[in-house]
């Protein structure tokens, strides 16, 4: 008998419609492939998902992204029902999610990240020695969900337009030309670019098909395409990720090659929507989006 897949969606984080629509994807490519396939619409309500998870299914492919779904929560109340799930375990994801201490992490590592740090708000608003431009950002959200590029002139964000918190995380800006690398188990799957007519990344970007161009294989040096996949993977590993995760960076090359690569985060929980870059750069190398979500409810686990 097929095996019995649940796959968790939707979710109460800012990225709700993202995850609904990487579910649907996820669980149509599943059915495809053979497995007994149930979709949840995980809410705040805990008791009515360990309901959908009754009785339990073989694996859970965990659809969500934000808060919740890919910090560590979800994750450990899977581990205490003993259930498989795609991507990765607890620490992992809550240590990822958080991007001030991954930074930490990847800087012992030798992985170039901005400088930066966790501020108040009201830190920002009277700190007289940030210089534009610099970024201010969520410390845990993802999808570039708040993302603020600060440049000379702009304003400060006020309180009143900021509602993800009391803090917030300062970066200097990196100049340049944005890139991503999935990694697959151990194995980089490729590099990216992404060239926006905005110059910037946002969610709007993300998510609006023809907003931005994905260039795969990026047009970079040889050189720092294999350095960009090396630091995907060294991440990937000192995080201790499972499954699937994806790596974001800037490549200064503002004053010519060969430049320098930046890491920006890892998103444990990549987006498996039909514009998403993980799903893309399997793509790439031969491996169709039904190999890919199967190879990631094969590999499921937990640390029941």
């Amino acid at each position: 008998m097929s095996k019995s897949v649940a796959v968790l969606m939707g979710g109460a984080s800012a990225e709700r419609e993202v995850s609904l629509v990487s579910g649907a994807a996820c669980a149509d490519a599943l059915r495809q492939a053979g497995y007994r396939t149930s979709c949840i619409d995980v809410t705040r309500d805990v008791r009515a998902m360990i309901d959908g998870l009754t009785p339990k299914p073989d694996v859970v492919f965990n659809a969500l992204h934000g808060r919740n779904g890919e910090d560590g929560k979800i994750q450990g109340l899977l581990d205490l029902l003993a259930i498989p799930y795609t991507h990765s375990g607890v620490l992992a994801s809550a240590v990822a999610m958080d991007k001030q201490k991954a930074k930490i992490l990847f800087g012992a590592k030798g992985i170039p990240c901005p400088d930066g740090r966790v501020m108040t708000l009201a830190q920002i608003d009277s700190c007289g020695d940030l210089e534009p431009p610099y970024v201010i950002k969520p410390n845990d959200e993802g999808s570039s969900i708040g993302v603020y590029i600060v440049r000379p002139g702009d304003n400060r964000i006020p309180a009143g337009e900021w509602p993800f918190g009391g803090t917030a995380l300062v970066e200097s800006y990196i100049p340049g030309r944005e890139l991503t690398v999935g990694v697959l188990g151990d194995k980089a799957l490729g590099v990216t670019e992404l060239r926006t007519g905005s110059g910037f990344y946002d969610y709007e970007a993300k998510y609006t098909e023809g907003r931005t161009q994905h260039l795969c294989p990026a047009p970079v040096p040889e050189r720092i395409a294999e350095q960009a996949m090396e630091y995907a993977v060294t991440a990937h590993r000192t995080l201790g990720c499972r499954g699937v995760s994806r790596a974001d960076f800037r490549y200064d090359d503002t004053e010519g090659d060969p430049g320098k690569l930046f890491m920006l985060e890892v998103n444990t929980q990549p987006g498996m929507t039909p514009l998403s870059l993980v799903p893309e750069q399997a793509a790439h190398i031969g491996m169709s989006f039904r190999d890919l979500v199967t190879w990631m409810v094969e590999n499921a686990a937990c640390d029941a």
